[in-house]
């Protein structure tokens, strides 16, 4: 826990009860501890389909107060058209100093893979390759795959996908991961992610590579950016991680040495309470269950 961060355990202002992590109703209520903040995308600032007032407000007054403000995200595209895509939500350019996205760390991965690559995912993730030295090829005639998530997200599930894996496994592919997320929700609708596919790729023997949350390099990377946009070294005790998914943001948040903010009303919701109204005793062994221990938790980013 960062200095002079509210000592543990509090009395949680929700229930009444002492429970091992304080909730906070605002994200000024921390930002004196830290010098950069480290957001999470889909599930903190948007769904999908809206973005949130609230939340990028929060984010553009950590900014005016001094603070950067990196977001970090596993979409399987690079930033720019992430950027694009925050835009149209209508989140403000002033909000946040970077993006760093899964696609822009895997794009290292694919560099270093085989030429011959076989793409699973959407048109809309090609850009992931753009100014790469490699050939999209055929299933059979590839030397490795990419996996940028599904061809079609709203119909298809990872069943549909059986077959495929089965055959790419027999022939010993390796898979890059460009978005390790298993599942987000889009506008109230859970939909299925290329971490879903990595996972069953991994349960048939496959061999994955994965370089976004929660892994290493995407969280070097947000530091990078962080330091360049503040013109200074950041000490890693000075750093909030934001997020709502338990197996990316904060593993990811743990695994990196960082303190976190648990926005409870992200993926997981309704496994401790209804969204919007978490249970305060159940989301505390939620988190405890996982090994967690946010400096705070926060029901929506505001």
């Amino acid at each position: 826990m960062a200095a002079g961060a509210t000592a543990l355990p509090i009395v949680n202002h929700i229930a009444g009860t002492v429970l091992p992590f304080p909730t906070v109703d605002s994200l000024d209520a921390l930002i004196a501890d830290y010098d950069a903040i480290l957001c999470d995308v889909w599930g903190v600032l948007h769904n999908g389909v809206t973005a949130w007032p609230e939340a990028f407000g929060a984010l553009r007054r950590a900014r005016r107060a001094g603070r950067q403000v990196v977001l970090v995200t596993n979409a399987p595209r690079p930033h720019l058209p992430v950027r694009r895509q925050l835009a149209g939500l209508g989140v403000p350019e002033d909000a946040f100093d970077a993006v760093v996205t899964s696609g822009d760390v895997t794009r290292a991965l694919i560099a270093q893979a085989p030429r011959r690559l076989f793409h699973i995912g959407t048109e809309r993730d090609l850009s992931i390759f753009e100014g790469l030295d490699v050939e999209l090829a055929e299933e059979r005639e590839a030397s490795a795959f990419v996996c940028t998530g599904l061809y079609n997200d709203e119909t298809e599930t990872p069943d549909d996908y059986g077959d495929l894996l089965a055959r790419l496994r027999g022939r010993d592919l390796s898979m890059i991961c460009a978005n390790p997320d298993i599942v987000v929700d889009r506008g109230g609708k859970l939909i299925y992610c290329a971490g879903a596919l990595a996972r069953l790729y991994q349960q048939l023997g496959g061999r994955t590579q994965i370089a976004g949350k929660p892994h290493r390099p995407i969280y070097d990377k947000a530091l990078e950016l962080a330091e360049q946009a503040r013109g200074s070294a950041i000490d890693r005790s000075r750093v909030l991680a934001v997020g709502d998914g338990m197996t990316t943001d904060v593993k990811g948040a743990m695994d990196a040495g960082l303190d976190l903010l648990f926005v409870s009303d992200g993926i997981h919701a309704r496994e401790y309470g209804a969204p919007g109204a978490p249970d305060p005793e159940r989301l505390a062994a939620y988190l405890t269950d996982f090994g967690a221990r946010p400096v705070a938790t926060m029901t929506r980013l505001a």
